[in-house]
């Protein structure tokens, strides 16, 4: 049952062997609950660490069934305020998994990109787009995935000139945040239909190259749909823990496990037993390397709380060409918000959502990509991670007005 509470519950709930959990969410915090969180095993969906949680924090958590009988009446002796955002997480699961076989997912060409598509089904995508776009899309692999699948990007863009600037994009680094890799897919699809009436995305994909990865922690985000809907890092085994998996952004190396970083293998924010030992990160920072005097900006999708982020995450400094990329963030959500209203607080990460070391968007920033950005999706934690498949279509189109408002910023201003 998830929770919305002071903090917030959220229990990493394996579909296959718990009940539904509750999600509760609360907006002041009482050094009497701290207790609570660590003795029930609450799994926290926001802020993602129990160090986060200071007076004042509004938390969400999910918990399961059993334990909100026990909770609940806690909040209440200790008077701490909580609401109650998802009642039955199992049956809200079930309604974006267990109607697959009523719905066309798969079938190409006419692939619905206005609900959530299993790893497999991405990667046939993908495939297809290749024969059938090879004109725009050129799909290859960066590197294998700790469980031995291949990490697949797309390489879009008109092959107008030998040498083109390019933008990288990233989806899915932590598994649940499903809505990630829907954009990702929109954006590819957006690109494909308007090429040829847009005037704005014919001139990006004219003068740049854009390296799609619909999918980063394919492992996990399998795992999401097979086992644990609510699965954030990698699949990695640890040879000393039971445990599975590190946050593979918490894994790049800068600063790495430091603030906001966990060493415990079990926290959804473990930072490895060294930076990029997860395959995964360790492949794109590989690619990342290699492409960095072309790479002019990187766009990695999360979800949730309506952000758009610029480093520093893992320090309160400002960057050396923060009016460049101030500005660009700031017309970013103005362009996103144009669409349906939705305000996105835009700022550096370390103090407009928290301090978080060894990401990604910092590492690409210290390795010379000028425009670094985070953005975390819809919502603000109604849904949270089960953001509902009607709020694809809207959640996608308003966040496309974003990127191209950055990639026009990127071809005419500073870097």
């Amino acid at each position: 049952m998830p929770l919305r509470g002071s903090p917030a519950a959220l229990l990493p709930l394996c579909l296959l062997c718990l009940p539904a959990g509750l999600l509760l969410h609360g907006p002041r915090y009482h050094g009497r609950y701290a207790g609570l969180v660590p003795a029930l095993q609450v799994d926290l969906w926001q802020p993602s660490s129990t160090s986060y949680i200071t007076k004042g924090t509004v938390t969400d958590l999910r918990v399961p069934h059993n334990m909100s009988q026990i909770l609940l009446p806690s909040l209440q002796q200790a008077n701490i305020q909580y609401t109650i955002l998802i009642s039955d997480l199992q049956k809200a699961i079930e309604k974006q998994t267990g109607r697959r076989s009523q719905r066309n997912r798969r079938s190409l060409p006419g692939y619905n990109y206005e609900v959530y598509h299993s790893l497999g089904e991405i990667q046939d995508w993908m495939h297809h787009l290749n024969k059938t776009h090879s004109d725009l899309i050129h799909t290859f692999s960066v590197g294998k995935s700790y469980e031995g699948r291949p990490l697949f990007v797309l390489k879009l863009g008109k092959r107008s000139q030998p040498y083109k600037k390019a933008v990288w994009i990233d989806c899915g680094i932590h598994a649940r945040e499903w809505i990630g890799p829907a954009f990702c897919q929109w954006f590819v699809k957006e690109a494909l239909q308007t090429y040829e009436t847009d005037p704005a995305m014919r001139k990006m994909l004219t003068q740049l190259y854009f390296y799609i990865m619909p999918v980063f922690n394919v492992d996990g985000y399998h795992f999401s749909w097979t086992n644990d809907r609510f699965w954030r890092k990698t699949r990695s085994k640890n040879s000393r823990f039971r445990c599975h998996g590190v946050d593979a952004n918490r894994n790049w190396k800068v600063k790495w496990c430091d603030e906001g970083a966990s060493v415990h293998p079990c926290d959804d924010t473990y930072c490895g037993p060294f930076p990029e030992s997860e395959p995964e990160v360790k492949a794109v920072a590989h690619f990342l390397r290699k492409h960095r005097k072309q790479i002019k900006a990187y766009l990695s999708f999360h979800a949730y709380a309506q952000m758009l982020l610029y480093p520093y995450s893992y320090k309160y400094a400002t960057i050396p060409n923060f009016s460049c990329v101030e500005s660009a963030a700031y017309n970013a959500v103005n362009a996103l918000q144009s669409a349906y209203g939705i305000r996105y607080r835009y700022g550096p990460a370390s103090s407009t959502l928290y301090v978080s070391s060894g990401s990604s968007m910092d590492w690409a920033y210290k390795n010379g990509i000028p425009y670094a950005f985070a953005f975390e999706l819809r919502d603000t934690g109604h849904f949270g991670f089960l953001l509902p498949e009607m709020l694809i279509k809207p959640t996608c189109t308003e966040t496309m007005l974003a990127v191209k408002n950055i990639t026009l910023h990127l071809l005419k201003k500073c870097h």
